[in-house]
């Protein structure tokens, strides 16, 4: 999702901004001068945050501002591991609203034929609020799909961030190109209850 694409939906894009400290209004949905000076807050604290750790390739770049400003510092971070081992790793999705991700959870279902890509319905993903990313591993500017790469980015980056979950673990539907943020609280319905009602949940 784009920077752009998450402002379209404007309640999401609320409960977001007051999650994470920026906006102090009601969540009704409607776009005023204090959403708008929240969503001038976030870009000039996420501009800062490239600032201090540093910028990636375009693509990462329209995924990292979409994230949670402390995922956004943590994501970076990221990136900047895998820069300085000399490996080509980009995020490829970021945050989605919960209409893209019931997109996604119709593939491979209701007559859909593509392939599966994930058990999670809209509001039951961490890409929903602002938590997690998915990256692509490239070499001589082709996007790697076997597993080798994606297991051994984790191998490397994954002892150096305490607060960073990796689905390579998960057992039911393993994502090894999934990272999120830990949140506060357990439970992705306790995550999107604290969302929902603009409370802080990371």
């Amino acid at each position: 999702m784009s920077y752009q694409f998450l402002k379209q939906d404007q309640l999401f894009y609320q409960r977001f901004l007051k999650s994470h400290g920026f906006y102090t209004g009601k969540l009704d949905g409607v776009w005023g001068p204090k959403t708008d000076a929240a969503d001038k807050a976030f870009m000039q604290h996420s501009q800062n945050i490239a600032k201090q750790i540093g910028s990636f390739d375009h693509r990462s770049e329209s995924n990292l501002i979409t994230l949670a400003p402390k995922v956004q510092t943590l994501a970076r971070q990221f990136l900047k591991l895998c820069q300085d081992a000399k490996l080509d790793v980009r995020i490829i999705s970021g945050t989605r609203t919960y209409a893209e991700q019931e997109a996604l959870f119709r593939k491979g279902r209701y007559g859909n034929t593509e392939k599966r890509v994930t058990n999670a319905r809209g509001g039951q993903s961490n890409h929903n609020f602002g938590i997690a990313w998915d990256i692509g591993v490239f070499q001589g500017g082709k996007y790697l799909t076997t597993l080798k790469p994606y297991k051994d980015i984790a191998t490397l980056v994954m002892p150096h961030f305490p607060n960073l979950a990796w689905g390579g673990h998960w057992i039911s539907f393993p994502d090894y190109p999934h990272y999120e943020h830990k949140a506060t609280v357990d439970g992705v319905a306790h995550v999107r209850g604290l969302f929902e009602n603009g409370k802080v949940y990371v």
